[in-house]
């Protein structure tokens, strides 16, 4: 166990990180073939193929999910991955074609740099020809490269976010979580209740506590709509059907709700997906499994502030002194 998602059998990780602008993606392949399902909970999503992950739906499998950041523009590195997988065989048999199913999910990161500059289908190819069993690297990379946290109070008091991974194994059956952290909330440990990274106070020095000044009536503008949103993804060596996948995705955003204050809301576009590569060769209860996912996506979420280097007017955690 290496404390990332690769440690489920079946799963490799590759990002693409943008030399010219701080933005990317980062793409989970599953080549064989993984069942999936999906939960989207925030009110500003930007996603791709999530209606055909639902249960009655005909596709089974999918062979890669994509995080990308670029706003809606970054949906067309998906196509990248599906040339990808299209030259090495792999995709939905359909007749004598095979078709590639990419599920995918955005994150906005244009405010920072040229916000015409973004990932492009050249980068997702990249990210495939990148991905490896290896854990993958966090922080300013892939889809977490132009992340922030603490938006409440606008991009000034901002601070930066990133990308994290983590895994749990319990019962003979590993869980494992990728997520590119760029929420509107606080990052908050939920082992000591104490904001990690999030609003910073006036004077750009601390951490204000957005809950506690939520608490006091201090209350911001309203946000400015597409600020934000987290997504990721969880997976699992255990056999799943589509609709236990969909659940697995749901019982792992309670991972996101431990350490996001507020979380959810409606300038975010909170979405996880859930893989089931089956490599166990088992099915495992999937109360067992969820409760696995939201503990690795929690990790997950602060092992991606914790890795995140700051940028000019946007400080890391490591760069700022604790909460007053």
């Amino acid at each position: 166990m290496r404390d990332a998602i690769t440690d489920v059998a079946g799963i490799r990780v590759g990002h693409f990180t943008h030399p010219q602008r701080p933005t990317g993606c980062t793409v989970v392949l599953c080549e064989a073939g993984a069942t999936c399902g999906v939960d989207v909970r925030g009110a500003a999503p930007g996603t791709r193929e999530t209606d055909l992950l639902r249960p009655e739906n005909l596709v089974e499998q999918v062979h890669a999910v994509l995080l990308a950041g670029g706003s809606a523009y970054g949906l067309d590195a998906a196509s990248g991955v599906m040339r990808w997988l299209d030259e090495r065989g792999h995709g939905f048999v359909l007749g004598t074609a095979r078709v590639p199913i990419v599920p995918a999910a955005v994150l906005f990161d244009l405010w920072i740099g040229d916000a015409r500059i973004r990932p492009d289908a050249q980068a997702g190819y990249d990210a495939c020809q990148a991905a490896s069993t290896q854990p993958p690297a966090q922080g300013n990379v892939g889809a977490g490269a132009g992340a922030s946290v603490g938006k409440l109070w606008g991009m000034a008091r901002a601070m930066k976010g990133g990308i994290g991974t983590a895994s749990v194994a319990a019962g003979g059956f590993t869980v494992g979580a990728l997520v590119a952290v760029n929420a509107i909330g606080d990052v908050v440990d939920p082992a000591t209740g104490e904001p990690v990274a999030g609003a910073r106070t006036a004077d750009g020095r601390h951490l204000l506590r957005s809950a506690d000044a939520l608490r006091r009536g201090d209350w911001p503008a309203p946000p400015q709509p597409g600020l934000a949103t987290t997504i990721g993804v969880v997976a699992t060596d255990a056999v799943l059907t589509k609709a236990q996948a969909q659940r697995l995705a749901t019982m792992a955003h309670d991972g996101l709700a431990r350490c996001i204050q507020p979380c959810h809301t409606t300038t975010d576009g909170d979405t996880l997906f859930a893989l089931a590569t089956g490599a166990a060769g088992r099915s495992a209860p999937v109360a067992l499994l969820g409760a696995l996912a939201a503990d690795a996506v929690a990790q997950a979420v602060l092992n991606a502030v914790r890795h995140a280097v700051g940028l000019p007017g946007l400080p890391a955690e490591r760069d700022l002194g604790g909460p007053l």
